[in-house]
C-alpha cells in the first residue's frame, strides 16, 4: 500500500468518526438514520448524474451491497438501542476486519504480507479491547449478537464494494449508485414500520443528517477506491482506525471519560497502524 493509499484511508477514518460524532448529535436513533440515509440518496442522484452508468455487470454486485447496507443500518440502530456507542462502536466496527481477513484468505486467496496481517490483528485487538466489560456492565446481553449482526454485515458489504469497484472500474459512480439503492430500500424500511411520521425533524437535524451524509459519501469513496488499488482486508482494517478517532472526539468535544482501557486500546490501535506499514 502506498503512502498516498494509506492517508487517504486514514482520512476517511476519520470522516466516519465525524458523521458518528453527528449522528449522535441530532434526533432519535430511527429518526436519525431515515434522514441520514435520505441525504446519503440525494448526494448519489447528484452524483450519479454526473457519471456514465454502470457496465451490467456491476449491478447484481450494486443491488446486493445495496441490501446489505440496509441490513447494517437496521442492525446499528436496534444495537445502539440495546446499549452505549461507546460498547456497541468498538464491537461492531473491530470484528469486520477480521471477518474480511478470514474471507479474503479463505476465499480470495489474496496476497498480503505477514507483517501487514500482524498489524491487522493488532489493531482488531486494539479494537475489540475497546468493548471489554460488554457483558459485565449490566447492559442488555443482546447487544453483543446485534452488535457481531452489525459488523457480519460491515464484512459483508466490504467484500462486496470492493470486489463490485473493481467489476464497476468508476469507484465515484459506484457508491453514488449504491447510495441511492441504500437510501430507497431503507426509506421504504422506515415507511413500512413507522409511517411518513419517520421523517418528521426539526431543521437542524435535517441539516446534521446532510452534514454526515456528505462526510459519509466521501469516507466511503475514498475507501472503495482504496479497495481497487489495495488489499480489502488492509483497507478494512485501516478503517477502523475511526474508534481511535472517535474516541479523540468524545474525548475533547463530547468530554467523555479517557480511563486506562481506552487508552491501552488506543495503543494498541495506533501500534496496528504502524506494524501495516512496515
Amino acid at each position: 500500500m502506498s503512502a498516498g493509499v494509506f492517508l487517504a484511508v486514514l482520512g476517511a477514518a476519520f470522516l466516519h468518526a465525524g458523521w458518528n460524532a453527528l449522528i449522535k448529535l441530532g434526533a432519535g436513533r430511527v429518526t436519525g438514520m431515515a434522514l441520514f440515509t435520505v441525504a446519503q440518496g440525494v448526494i448519489g442522484v447528484a452524483v450519479i448524474a454526473a457519471r456514465p452508468l454502470p457496465v451490467p455487470e456491476a449491478w447484481p454486485w450494486l443491488l446486493a451491497s445495496g441490501l446489505t447496507h440496509a441490513a447494517y443500518k437496521g442492525f446499528l440502530v436496534l444495537a445502539y438501542g440495546a446499549g452505549d456507542l461507546s460498547r456497541v462502536y468498538p464491537i461492531s466496527r473491530g470484528a469486520a476486519p477480521m471477518m474480511v481477513l478470514a474471507a479474503t484468505t479463505l476465499l480470495l486467496a489474496e496476497p498480503m504480507e505477514p507483517m501487514a496481517r500482524l498489524g491487522i490483528i493488532v489493531l482488531g485487538a486494539g479494537i475489540l479491547l475497546m468493548a471489554r466489560g460488554a457483558l459485565r456492565s449490566g447492559e442488555a446481553r443482546r447487544l453483543v449478537p446485534l452488535a457481531l449482526g452489525t459488523a457480519l454485515a460491515t464484512a459483508c458489504y466490504t467484500l462486496i464494494d470492493g470486489l463490485g469497484a473493481r467489476v464497476s472500474g468508476d469507484a465515484v459512480g459506484y457508491v453514488g449508485w449504491l447510495f441511492v439503492i441504500d437510501a430507497t430500500v431503507f426509506a421504504a424500511g422506515v415507511i413500512v414500520l413507522r409511517g411518513p411520521g419517520g421523517f418528521r425533524a426539526r431543521p437542524r437535524d435535517w441539516a446534521l443528517g446532510a452534514a454526515g451524509a456528505s462526510a459519509s459519501y466521501l469516507a466511503y469513496a475514498i475507501a472503495v477506491w482504496a479497495m481497487t488499488v489495495a488489499p480489502l482486508a488492509l483497507v478494512a482494517a485501516l478503517r477502523e482506525t475511526s474508534i481511535l478517532f472517535a474516541v479523540v472526539i468524545g474525548w475533547l468535544a463530547f468530554g467523555e471519560r479517557m480511563d486506562r482501557n481506552k487508552a491501552a486500546a488506543a495503543t494498541l490501535i495506533v501500534a496496528g497502524v504502524a506494524l501495516t506499514r512496515l
